[in-house]
């Protein structure tokens, strides 16, 4: 039997989610669940999305009084950025390792298998050793590789965020004791195997499995209408959604979104604004800030897109792919994530996210509407990344 912890809402719950399907699941341990119509759900936005049908009847255990408590103190306390994601991890590990002391896991006739995420994994990794216990890590990026390349880019775009910094070293040493404590690791992309396996990670120890998404159901099929040229009263609509920050290739959009401007071309940037928006495109007409939004909203922004664009430097996966090919909607995307887009059947694969390669992506897909229409008929989302995959692929981990 499996014991999931998870802080946050990572990936819609796919995996605790997975392996409840596939009865193996225990128990899933995490920092908030808030079901529907309750108080919290009411007042907050963000509590409200910590909870997934799917595991209405899953045993799940979770603190929402400890976590608005921890965060009350921590704001006054004034933690942020990298001290606050510490504590956080911390806080969350100490509140697992104590449900597991109690928990009739430690008793049960078969091992158990204990699963949780990076960077917040090490402290309930030691306990479950003293149990006996089998222990499953899910990488959830590519590690300290990933923050080389992003550091670079901080270098060339010191302006676009001067505050950015590395993580404390700390961060990196409970890290590497998380990798050599796992018995497995689960990594979802081959780009994030190469970085770790480039970090010194034992790479007898890396599985890929990439992540799964079902959409949600509905009556109606989608269908996407566009014109036979795109013009300034109907111009491409080119949709990022995400982080707003240069690991996702922030920069170089821009660059290209300047190189637009007399094009009928409009960018929809939709997610946290983690950079400092340079003057000439904060009240740009083509350049659409929509800042961070409701999960329940983003459909709304992937169907008025024609395209969307991952130009990112470096991804784990990036679930936002599957979001988006699930509405039809073609896909401009890196390949230093999940492997997800076919080049040229769904939508575009950039060899490298350089400005130019993002360049003529785009142009391609203004000069070529019907192009277009032809990836959106072929973008879905197939068995590949189902549930049902994803479960059965956990599984196979098993001992």
């Amino acid at each position: 039997m499996w014991f999931c912890s998870q802080l946050g809402a990572r990936e819609h719950y796919a995996i605790p989610r997975a392996l409840f399907r596939q009865r193996v699941l225990e128990q899933v341990a995490t920092d908030a669940w808030v079901r529907p119509g309750s108080v919290l759900a009411a007042v907050s936005h963000t509590l409200s999305e910590r909870f997934h049908p799917d595991l209405t009847s899953a045993r799940v255990r979770a603190w929402n009084s400890g976590l608005l408590a921890f965060e009350l103190a921590a704001r006054l306390k004034q933690l942020s950025g990298w001290p606050l994601i510490l504590a956080r991890n911390q806080w969350f590990q100490r509140k697992v390792v104590a449900c597991l002391s109690s928990s009739r896991l430690s008793v049960v006739g078969s091992q158990p298998i204990l699963f949780a995420y990076s960077y917040a994994a090490r402290d309930i990794f030691r306990f479950a050793k003293t149990q006996g216990w089998k222990t499953i890590l899910g990488q959830i990026d590519p590690g300290p590789i990933e923050e080389e390349i992003v550091a670079a880019e901080a270098e060339r775009e010191p302006s676009l965020a001067p505050n950015w910094t590395r993580a404390p070293a700390d961060y990196w040493k409970s890290w590497r004791e998380e990798c050599d404590i796992a018995d497995r690791i689960m990594v979802n992309s081959e780009w994030s195997r190469s970085c770790l396996v480039k970090a010194g990670v034992n790479d007898s120890k890396l599985f890929v499995i990439p992540l799964a998404y079902e959409s949600p159901m509905t009556d109606t099929p989608i269908t996407r209408e566009y014109p036979p040229h795109f013009t300034p009263a109907r111009p491409l609509r080119v949709l990022f959604l995400g982080q707003i920050n240069l690991r996702k290739g922030i920069a170089r959009l821009l660059k290209v979104a300047r190189s637009f401007q007399s094009q009928p071309v409009e960018f929809l940037m939709v997610g946290p604004i983690q950079i400092i928006i340079p003057e000439d495109l904060r009240s740009n007409q083509k350049i659409r800030w929509f800042g961070p939004i409701a999960r329940n909203k983003v459909q709304n922004h992937y169907e008025r897109a024609d395209v969307f664009l991952l130009p990112t430097l470096s991804d784990g996966f990036a679930l936002s792919q599957l979001e988006a090919l699930a509405d039809r909607l073609p896909v401009i995307a890196s390949r230093r994530c999940g492997e997800v887009v076919m080049d040229r059947v769904n939508g575009f694969l950039l060899e490298e996210p350089t400005d130019a390669a993002i360049e003529e992506a785009l142009q391609s897909c203004l000069d070529n509407p019907d192009q277009l229409a032809q990836f959106s008929e072929n973008a879905m989302v197939g068995e590949r990344f189902s549930l049902s995959r994803l479960g059965t692929e956990l599984c196979t981990l098993a001992w």
